[in-house]
């Protein structure tokens, strides 16, 4: 994002969860701001991201979404792969690391297998 608020609040969640504070109600607030952000940047993948991210930690009470495959083998394996039964801390903190530089390509591309996830959960 080049949104220099947006990036702040993205590196704020990340501290966060840096140091073990994973608080659903303020990760999600920020999230929803940095959507708005998101939205003036006219990104709709991102803009979709964030909300697909925000709606899902407020359904499940975590982030249960699994990093995305670089290869997927096939649909049924990558669906089962991509979900973990709990809070997935690693896969939260690369969903943000991809938002946080949207200049790469492969960034926008993840961004689009986690949007396809959080739809397929």
């Amino acid at each position: 994002m080049e949104n220099k608020y947006a990036q702040k609040l993205i590196e704020k969640i990340q501290k966060e969860v840096l140091q073990d504070k994973f608080n659903i109600e303020s990760i999600i607030s920020d999230l929803k701001k940095i959507r708005e952000y998101s939205l003036e940047e006219q990104n709709p993948v991102v803009t979709k991201a964030l909300r697909l991210a925000y709606e899902h930690l407020e359904n499940n009470g975590a982030f249960l979404i699994g990093i995305p495959d670089d290869e997927p083998i096939n649909e049924e394996n990558k669906e089962s792969q991509n979900v973990s039964e709990e809070n997935d801390i690693e896969s939260f903190e690369y969903f943000l690391s991809l938002l946080h530089d949207l200049s790469k390509k492969n960034n926008l591309l993840d961004i689009k297998e986690y949007n396809k996830a959080f739809l397929a959960f």
